[in-house]
């Protein structure tokens, strides 16, 4: 298995140590955030595998992160955390974990489930391109198609559309938008009318009536799915 990317996510300087130097050694690369406010701007940045989260972070509960976390992303998150309380567990798998490990723990045992982990990633693979309505997104070239007519997008608003084609037909939340675009200091709801309003303009054939990016008010965006007509991820 190729050497993964894995981020840890803990306040704890020894722990982070501690991580760093057992994963370095089993072979990964790894990165750290000590505060959810640092999580955002990494997952946008870097193509991580793994995240390894404690849920006592000083600027956020981490089930809120792991939650935010997976209105855009489905990667792999592994929670280390000394709360053992089965509801706190229960509360972190409902959000979205993928595991749920005790702290103290073993690091045998840590560097065994993120295996699994890894391997679930790589079995499952990633969607590369949507295609559907007159619009065809290709994720790794970050080239957008809109009736047959190529479209310059900004770094933001290529990020806002890549993320809606990823969960097409699925709602993704205003706080969820404006933590994987700007990271959770910055819940400016009017910044991101205005980029959906950018993008509308570029992609929509009539901006003023949107038949891609659909509002649902008071909750997000949506962009239409496969039921409305064949489209989708493809692999």
């Amino acid at each position: 298995m190729p050497k993964s990317n894995v981020l840890i996510v803990d306040d704890e300087p020894q722990m982070v140590k501690t991580l760093r130097v057992s994963l370095s050694v089993a072979g990964h690369n790894v990165l750290t955030a000590g505060t959810a406010a640092e999580v955002f701007p990494i997952l946008r940045r870097e193509e991580i595998d793994t995240v390894i989260l404690d849920l006592g972070l000083p600027d956020r509960d981490g089930k809120e992160v792991i939650a935010d976390v997976r209105q855009f992303s489905d990667v792999p998150i592994i929670v280390l955390s000394a709360r053992h309380m089965e509801g706190e567990k229960i509360s972190a798998l409902d959000a979205g974990a993928s595991d749920y490990i005790n702290k103290p723990f073993s690091m045998g045992e840590l560097l065994a489930r993120l295996r699994v982990a890894l391997r679930l990633r790589h079995a499952n693979g990633r969607g590369t391109a949507y295609r559907g309505h007159g619009l065809s997104i290709d994720f790794m070239a970050r080239r957008v198609v809109a009736r047959d007519r190529e479209v310059y997008l900004t770094p933001k608003e290529f990020d806002l559309v890549r993320i809606l084609a990823e969960h097409a037909g699925q709602v993704v939340t205003r706080n969820a938008l404006l933590a994987a675009l700007w990271g959770t200091g910055d819940r400016d709801s009017q910044g991101l009318r205005v980029l959906v309003g950018q993008v509308r303009q570029k992609i929509e054939a009539v901006p003023g009536s949107p038949a891609l990016i659909l509002t649902e008010p008071g909750v997000g965006y949506r962009l239409r799915a496969e039921s409305d007509e064949p489209a989708g991820i493809v692999g």
